[in-house]
């Protein structure tokens, strides 16, 4: 069964059932010792994209912002052990052009990693892809307040969802976690990994 760990501020890590790596915007805390099959980032912020942490296997691919969106058009990546799907991320902080979100498919499970956005158009049709869960940021400064973000989680409708990015400068921050009340939400702290 796929396990995510959640390293800490937009950091996660995903192993799929097949025991293959997957880095999501690389920076945070730890866990960084298990060698990468795919390294995902969202966007060029010093936060997300430091894709020299990880160790990397043999035929590791780095797929960033500027592979997934292409002249105005996102595109997907099929590899065997995974699908992967950029989507529109954008706010005050985060220009269109330069962001993006992923939404991961593997096991036959399917993870919205939102990066470092606001309120999308995309996201009102996502809730018909009945996604199992949904990553989205919170820190009010540089992503969504909260009750934006409890506004976004509840549009997506995906089964469960992580709230992460919380605070600038922080791995994590318990007093904004508990604020985010929604169906399905689930509380993941630096560190700990749930299987999915």
């Amino acid at each position: 069964m796929a396990t995510l760990l959640y390293q800490g501020h937009g950091s996660l890590r995903l192993t799929t059932d097949s025991g293959k790596v997957i880095y999501i915007d690389p920076f945070a805390g730890e866990g960084y010792d298990v060698p990468a099959d795919l390294i995902l980032v969202t966007h060029q912020h010093h936060d997300h994209n430091c894709v020299d942490l990880p160790p990397k296997n043999p035929g590791c691919v780095i797929w960033q912002n500027m592979d997934a969106l292409r002249e105005g058009r996102y595109q997907t990546l099929k590899l065997d052990f995974v699908q992967v799907e950029a989507v529109e991320a954008y706010n005050h902080h985060h220009k269109k052009a330069e962001c993006v979100g992923y939404i991961v498919a593997a096991d036959g499970v399917a993870i919205y990693f939102a990066g470092d956005t606001g309120e999308t158009e995309e996201m009102a049709r996502m809730a018909q892809r009945k996604l199992d869960y949904a990553v989205l940021p919170m820190d009010h400064t540089f992503t969504m307040d909260i009750d934006e973000t409890i506004r976004c989680a509840k549009k997506i409708g995906a089964r469960h969802t992580i709230p992460v990015h919380m605070s600038p400068g922080k791995l994590f921050d318990l007093d904004r976690a508990k604020q985010f009340v929604v169906p399905g939400a689930l509380m993941m702290e630096p560190g700990e990994t749930i299987r999915l």
